[in-house]
């Protein structure tokens, strides 16, 4: 499943269409943050709440992609821990 990521706030030129081409399954993702943040692409939609008509597919794209984020940082936690140092240049070495 392709994973579409709205990263521009309040650029209309970006997020109608982003909202237009993901149909209800985009997620927004606050970059930056020593915290994973996702949340649906879609508002409150408070007319429709309590009456068992929302679509909860966007909410858990959210879900999904900040667990694959989480376990993204895990790994490149992992992976970077324990860097090669830069060896310094002997001294007195012998040129060949």
């Amino acid at each position: 499943m392709a994973h579409m990521l709205q990263t521009v706030f309040l650029d209309l030129k970006i997020i109608i269409p982003f909202k237009t081409l993901s149909f209800g399954k985009g997620v927004n993702y606050t970059a930056g943050l020593s915290r994973v943040r996702t949340s649906p692409d879609h508002g409150t939609a408070f007319e429709i709440a309590g009456k068992g008509e929302a679509d909860a597919t966007s909410f858990k794209q959210a879900i999904f992609t900040a667990i694959e984020i989480y376990k993204n940082r895990q790994e490149y936690r992992e992976l970077t821990k324990n860097p090669l140092k830069k060896q310094a240049r002997r001294q007195g070495r012998q040129e060949r």
